[in-house]
C-alpha cells in the first residue's frame, strides 16, 4: 500500500471528511514521526508498533559492480518493530 491508497481508504471509511483533509492528517502524522526520529526519539503506536533509529558503524564495504573496497561511513537507519496486536493479526492468533 502506498500513501495515496492509505489516504483513499481512510477517506472512504470516513465520508464526512474531505479527501484533502485526510491527506493533510496523514501527512501531519508522518511528518511528526519523521521529526521525532530525526530528534533521536522513539515513536510507539500501541497495538501497531514502534519506530526507532539504529546506528550502523562505519565499515569497509565492497562495490558490487567492480569488487573494489569502499569505506562506508557511520549512519543511522529507521527501524520498525511490530506490536503484539499486529503480529497476532498477521499470524491468525486472534
Amino acid at each position: 500500500m502506498i500513501k495515496s491508497e492509505l489516504v483513499q481508504g481512510i477517506s472512504e471509511r470516513n465520508p464526512h471528511l474531505y479527501l484533502r483533509d485526510v491527506e493533510k492528517i496523514v501527512n501531519a502524522i508522518l511528518e511528526e514521526i519523521s521529526q521525532a526520529l530525526t530528534n533521536g526519539d522513539r515513536v510507539e503506536l500501541r497495538g501497531f508498533g514502534a519506530f526507532s533509529i539504529k546506528r550502523r558503524n562505519a565499515r569497509l564495504g565492497r562495490n558490487p559492480r567492480t569488487g573494489a573496497k569502499v569505506q562506508v561511513d557511520e549512519k543511522f537507519v529507521p527501524f520498525f518493530k511490530a506490536g503484539k496486536e499486529i503480529r497476532e493479526r498477521l499470524n491468525g492468533d486472534s
